[in-house]
């Protein structure tokens, strides 16, 4: 466990001194007094992990159906914060299978959930993403958002709203956006993933067990850089 954060810590750029994002959302953090309890929707997988995905869920794309949905009114409905991209999770890899499910040797508490609430804006997807993969990576779950926080904060985010705007946006665009942004991230390292319509969905970040940037695997990488992509900016 201490070597796997030890690792992560090592792993940030000298850019990550500076103010993490180029974008301008905002967020108050709410408050949270219980965790959401979380069902498994699939069976126990424990295998050793070969490499890790950061997933990083494009929000206006994600709310543009949930503006009134109760349950995702801290990331969409503008009362505690307007967001970008905001992380998804932090997934354990191995092979064509990910580990998943595993036993937790820690509980998630509420001050843990809130603390992790601008990076991922949901108590239930915080509660979700440790129990399904963070789980499988280390025995605490503070040990797990603090890495995935270390992983966000060494990020800088493209200005979207500005590209989005951009004539013939391709999902190359879109990646080689994310590279010129950060120098230590190899286009091929990130993956796009766009939905049926062409709109972006996530961008997903591929690193190897020492959470060194590496190409992703075709699963990760999703959409071909010639491939046709829009970007809803939440009008």
């Amino acid at each position: 466990m201490r070597v796997f954060i030890a690792i992560a810590l090592g792993i940030l750029p000298a850019a990550a001194a500076m103010p993490a994002h180029a974008q301008a959302y905002q967020c108050r953090a709410p408050q949270v007094s219980t965790v959401p309890r979380i069902a498994p929707d699939g069976p126990r997988r424990v295998m050793p992990i070969t490499g890790y995905t950061l997933a990083l869920s494009w929000s206006p794309e994600f709310c543009k159906p949930r503006k009134g949905d109760r349950g995702h009114a801290v990331q969409c409905s503008g009362t505690k914060g307007s967001f970008g991209l905001v992380v998804h999770g932090l997934w354990p890899e191995s092979g064509q299978r990910s580990p998943q499910w595993c036993t937790a040797g820690a509980a998630l508490t509420p001050a843990q959930v809130r603390s992790a609430m601008c990076m991922m804006p949901s108590s239930r997807l915080v509660a979700r993403q440790w129990a399904k993969h963070g789980s499988c990576m280390v025995t605490r779950p503070a040990n797990y958002l603090k890495v995935t926080q270390i992983l966000w904060d060494s990020l800088r985010i493209p200005d979207y709203d500005r590209i989005s705007r951009e004539d013939s946006l391709t999902a190359g665009r879109i990646r080689a956006a994310f590279a010129d942004a950060n120098p230590g991230i190899p286009e091929s390292a990130i993956g796009v993933k766009l939905n049926e319509r062409g709109w972006l969905e996530e961008v997903r970040l591929c690193y190897a067990k020492t959470f060194r940037p590496v190409r992703c695997p075709t699963a990760r990488w999703g959409a071909k850089d010639g491939a046709a992509a829009k970007i809803w900016r939440g009008l």
